[in-house]
């Protein structure tokens, strides 16, 4: 899990993770508000989390976001690449931070546990799928189901 904020984060602030996030929105002819900057903090705080989780989360700072706002964001954020989202059960999407590590998802279907994989595993898949195919899947929003070792 990330570390947590007990103050509403500025979108003006002088962190350089924050100067850096408000250029990259800025060249994307979009800027850092307040909301997104809460719902960024809240899916880093959470790892992974629905819209609804990341609504409860970002609450925490600011009780009049509303799930539109979620949304809406959500999906800014991942056109920007800086959110990914991933199927990890049949219900809402999941999302997840993309500034840590890209990874893919194994999900058991008897404990519902996630375990986040690097995507040096699947170097020799995609390297076959890439010659047989001239296909690069898009790994970040891999999941795979199946049974843990805890389960079996």
């Amino acid at each position: 899990m990330g570390e947590t904020h007990d103050h509403e984060p500025s979108a003006d602030s002088g962190d350089p993770s924050t100067l850096d996030l408000s250029a990259k929105l800025r060249d994307s002819g979009k800027r850092l508000t307040p909301q997104r900057r809460l719902i960024l903090d809240a899916v880093g705080v959470l790892g992974h989390a629905t819209p609804d989780e990341v609504l409860a989360e970002a609450r925490k700072a600011q009780a009049t976001l509303s799930i539109s706002t979620v949304y809406r964001n959500l999906e800014v954020l991942e056109e920007l690449g800086l959110v990914r989202h991933a199927h990890l059960s049949d219900r809402a999407p999941t999302y997840h931070s993309v500034g840590d590590h890209e990874h893919f998802h194994l999900v058991c279907r008897s404990c519902h546990r996630v375990i986040s994989v690097g995507t040096e595993t699947l170097v020799p898949l995609l390297a076959q799928l890439d010659a047989d195919h001239g296909f690069v899947p898009d790994v970040g929003h891999l999941t795979v189901f199946g049974t843990c070792a805890d389960c079996r």
